[in-house]
């Protein structure tokens, strides 16, 4: 069987690097691009990715790249707690959590590919816009997927919600406990942060825009430190300073907070979509890369069993309702709630949103995205 995978990002590697341990050697990634670049910042890996990576032999590779997330805090705008849990191993996963930049993730899986398939299976300068003489294309070229367009040429721009983020990487002193990712804000206003390397944090900050949205589905494009530093001068809390972190970076980028409609289907004949080319969401509850990796895997299961129809059984009803939860704010919602609830602060967390709702809230969105704990640990390998 001829594969073809359009876009060299974490799904179409990771989905060459499937297909490759389910026996298919004759997989081939185009990649639109001159040259495959570590680009990007931090991201996420929740447990149900790290288990898929771990089972392509990458766990060391992981873990010599990454930082072992310890715990997710949500707090409002003033640095008050609202919510901590722990993540990872801490958590009881039999598989970490990960923290890492982006480009290096890629290059990692890059590097693999090229070691366990050759050199001839990755072909930069080559853009795939629909399907040719193989026997099945794999459209996983991101949010302005080619591919997509060639099954929905009608579709149009990915919706924008009014939202932008910012997006850089400082060097920094470690906060709570150096392997804490939190999030702090009101449900509009937002600040992200935490460690993909020792001393080097990665930030997101977010608002609502003014005006029109800025270029839809480019991660790489210049911002203004200073510009943002100004829309967060007053959040110093005292286990971390923001404008200060802001302020430390060398550069940001600036992106839209947009997204994907849901899909009535990915396939059709020959040709199916993987990642954000299938289900672009938006960047709530670290889960568009981890998603993207398990689509790999388990399109690589419904291919050795000769039965592509399973892929999409098995993802698209799954990634739906995680796309609609994300345009709710998924787990995030709880500072939102936290502010409405409680515009000015409060000193006491229980009489705002009590232990009962938060925790529900918290486990209700790892039950749609698959990765609740026990269910995760006891599930068959794909």
């Amino acid at each position: 069987m001829r594969i073809v995978i359009a876009g060299a990002g974490i799904g179409g590697l990771s989905a060459a690097l499937s297909l490759h341990a389910a026996g298919f050697t004759d997989v081939t990634v185009h990649e639109a691009a001159r040259t495959i670049e570590p680009l990007g910042v931090g991201i996420n890996l929740l447990p149900h990715a790290v288990r898929e990576l771990t089972e392509l032999g990458l766990a060391d590779r992981l873990a010599a790249i990454g930082v072992a997330t310890a715990e997710l805090a949500y707090f409002n705008r003033y640095g008050t707690p609202i919510w901590s849990e722990p993540r990872g191993l801490d958590a009881g996963y039999a598989w970490p959590q990960y923290s890492v930049h982006r480009g290096r993730l890629q290059l990692l899986l890059l590097e693999a590919l090229l070691e366990r398939l050759g050199p001839g299976s990755v072909v930069t300068g080559s853009r795939v816009t629909g399907p040719g003489d193989e026997d099945l294309l794999v459209g996983a070229d991101g949010i302005n997927s080619d591919v997509r367009r060639h099954l929905y040429p009608d579709e149009g721009p990915p919706p924008w919600n009014g939202l932008v983020l910012w997006r850089g990487t400082s060097y920094g002193e470690p906060f709570l406990t150096g392997r804490s990712m939190i999030m702090a804000g009101d449900g509009t206003q937002k600040f992200v942060a935490y460690p993909i390397a020792p001393g080097l944090i990665n930030w997101i900050a977010e608002k609502p825009l003014d005006g029109d949205p800025p270029e839809r589905g480019n991660w790489n494009r210049p911002a203004d430190l200073a510009e943002i530093g100004g829309h967060f001068a007053d959040w110093r809390f005292d286990w971390l300073d923001v404008p200060a972190l802001i302020a430390g970076a060398e550069k940001a980028y600036e992106y839209p907070m947009v997204d994907r409609d849901p899909l009535p289907r990915w396939t059709a004949g020959k040709v199916t979509l993987l990642g954000d080319a299938a289900h672009a969401m938006y960047p709530i509850g670290s889960n568009g890369a981890s998603q993207a990796i398990i689509d790999a895997r388990v399109l690589a299961h419904a291919l050795a069993r000769d039965d592509l129809g399973l892929y999409e059984a098995e993802r698209r009803a799954v990634t739906t309702a995680l796309q609609l939860s994300n345009r709710e704010m998924g787990p995030e919602v709880v500072m939102k709630l936290a502010h409405e609830r409680a515009p000015h602060g409060f000193d006491d967390i229980e009489q705002v949103i009590p232990y009962e709702e938060r925790a529900e809230i918290a486990a209700s969105y790892k039950r749609t995205a698959g990765f609740d704990p026990a269910s995760l640990n006891a599930r068959p390998s794909w």
